[in-house]
């Protein structure tokens, strides 16, 4: 039960910096080994772009319920502080010298009804790099805490993004437009508030990448670069550097995270974090199914509802992380969506040689705790954090509890799903595919494999041809590994073994070939914005070039499918690229 993770007393003593630290568990792949089961989360509405309205900038409609229905920081001026008693500050962008669009999404720009035409004038790249702002924005930073690492951090808040409003389109969505290295508001700490190329250029790859893949993200409409130069220590061993700034506009329905309950709760004040929940339920989820839908006033049944609507939906971000092998770097409490979207790409990246133990973050490199094979349970660790922080106001431990309880299930059930599809299954069948995926797993994790090129690859199999007596490096799958001298006679005894496995559960499902090929081409991605082609593309942007980041862009939308013109898209990561700065590991700085 949910006593195991300390929940009622960590509340009791919350403010005990380190008192309750990170258990990891003692399993190299948890995934499959979870025993529960779920719904899934509920289909969002869909959009009819075709009958959209087509706006000018000056006609978007904004609402701002963030800053009209919640307190504001009653301080004005923009310097840092520590702030109660509130859920943001009102902050202005600082001026950059010469924006200039480098380039944009045009599926985002649908989703906010936008005209193609606006991303051609100055005007937009001057309110999207924070120089202007449109009749009816309100730029904000809002206020939250959160654990970074597992340890209680305290006050930390949007340091480097400042949210420019909420517009609502003609079909009723609301859009959060939030510029990310705009500059300093209250909450930067010690740091400037700005971003550089190289990361800005990350950030909008991986935001659009995701969302082509099919994982729940925060979007991308635009990256402007400023025309000024920042100073960044990209790896801490005190050789700073100037960097060229930009700034990204990221959009997501809300930027609510697990921090912002998480730091008026340590703060002790419930009557607003009651009133914050309050308005996050009513304006972030409006289909949620309450206890009393009649009744004036939110209960603490309510509450519970809404917080197993978060497990779910973070359960199922978390299966689709694992799906297409990214790996996030920084799941601090403060980078956790409470719509169950991925936020914040810093140092992420993708499995190329598959290990379950590895981190894309330099800050990580030690403890590892954000490893791939271990985001599963740090996501659970963190909702636990967020149950602590909701228990003043629910006052019952069984709510929590079965919120976690059905985080546990929906990834479970969701992961299995995964897995059925990357295997070309009808379904996961506990009593053989456990086995099956442990086995494979390890397999992959015994020479260095690419994760991704294998499984599009496996999708070739075929048992009348000789891939169950030939080497490794001779049929499809040859191409994922990286080491040939690592695939001797052992390897391939041990993968001709397991194939044969897979053979005959295939053969007990009875799917034609060609079926399986397309179920198994709907969930192994071709593309991915693997961390060489992401630094490719920085660094010809670097040098005034910035061709390859939209035909980077272009080849990400379509990860599924065949694009026999982008072939050197899907190559596995080159010698060169292994342990170059930006293609390996990177540090928060990035």
């Amino acid at each position: 039960m949910l006593d195991k993770y300390n929940l009622h007393y960590y509340y009791k003593i919350v403010k005990k910096e380190g008192e309750y630290t990170y258990s990891k568990p003692q399993i190299q792949y948890p995934l499959v080994h979870l025993k529960y089961m779920i719904t899934p989360v509920k289909k969002k509405r869909k959009i009819n772009l075709m009958s959209t309205p087509s706006l000018k900038l000056a006609d978007l409609r904004f609402d701002n319920s963030f800053v009209t229905q919640l307190p504001a920081d009653p301080i004005k001026e923009n310097y840092c502080r520590q702030v109660s008693g509130a859920c943001y500050s009102l902050t202005n962008s600082t001026p950059c010298s010469k924006p200039a669009l480098l380039i944009h999404s045009d599926e985002v720009g649908k989703l906010l009804e936008l005209s193609p035409s606006v991303f051609r004038t100055e005007e937009f790249a001057q309110i999207f790099s924070g120089n202007e702002t449109l009749p009816g924005m309100q730029p904000h930073a809002t206020c939250y805490g959160g654990h970074q690492f597992g340890n209680w951090a305290g006050q930390l808040g949007d340091g480097r993004a400042i949210t420019l409003g909420e517009t609502v389109t003609s079909q009723k969505n609301r859009y959060s437009l939030q510029l990310k290295g705009s500059g300093m508001t209250p909450y930067s700490r010690t740091a400037d508030g700005r971003a550089v190329l190289r990361s800005s250029v990350r950030e909008f790859l991986c935001s659009e990448a995701m969302h082509h893949l099919g994982v729940p993200t925060t979007r991308a409409l635009s990256l402007v670069l400023t025309g000024d130069e920042v100073m960044r220590d990209m790896f801490y061993d005190g050789n700073a550097m100037y960097e060229p700034g930009a700034v990204v506009c990221r959009v997501a329905p809300s930027f609510t995270r697990f921090g912002h309950f998480q730091l008026l709760a340590a703060q002790e004040e419930h009557a607003l974090l009651k009133k914050f929940l309050d308005y996050t339920i009513t304006t972030d989820f409006p289909d949620l199914e309450l206890s009393h839908p009649k009744k004036a006033g939110l209960t603490a049944e309510d509450y519970g509802l809404w917080f197993k609507e978060v497990c779910d939906r973070t359960a199922t971000m978390i299966s689709e992380w694992m799906r297409v092998g990214f790996v996030h770097g920084v799941m601090n409490t403060d980078n956790m969506s409470i719509l169950g979207l991925t936020i914040d790409y810093g140092p992420y990246g993708w499995l190329e040689n598959y290990d379950p133990n590895w981190t894309p973050n330099t800050t990580d490199a030690g403890g590892k705790r954000y490893r791939y094979g271990q985001q599963s349970q740090v996501a659970l660790w963190n909702l636990v954090q967020l149950a602590n922080a909701l228990y003043p106001l629910i006052n019952d431990l069984k709510p929590l509890e079965d919120g976690l309880a059905s985080y546990q299930k929906t990834y479970e059930r969701q992961w299995h799903s995964a897995l059925a599809g990357k295997l070309g299954l009808k379904s996961f069948v506990s009593s053989t595919d456990v086995s099956l995926t442990d086995d494979l797993f390890q397999l992959l994790s015994e020479v260095e494999t690419d994760m991704t090129i294998f499984f599009r690859k496996l999708s070739e199999f075929n048992s009348t041809s000789d891939w169950l007596t030939t080497s490794a490096l001779h049929c499809p799958l040859g191409s994922a590994f990286y080491v040939e001298s690592q695939i001797d006679d052992s390897y391939n005894q041990k993968l001709s073994s397991w194939l044969t496995r897979y053979k005959t559960r295939l053969e007990s499902d009875g799917l034609a070939p060609l079926v399986r090929k397309e179920i198994m081409n709907k969930a192994n991605p071709k593309y991915v914005i693997r961390n060489y082609l992401a630094q490719l593309a920085i660094d010809d942007a670097a040098a005034g070039n910035f061709s390859t980041i939209q035909k980077l862009l272009d080849v990400l939308k379509n990860p599924y499918n065949e694009q026999p013109e982008q072939e050197e898209y899907a190559a596995r990561r080159p010698e060169w690229a292994r342990h170059r700065a930006g293609c390996s590991m990177l540090s928060c700085s990035s």
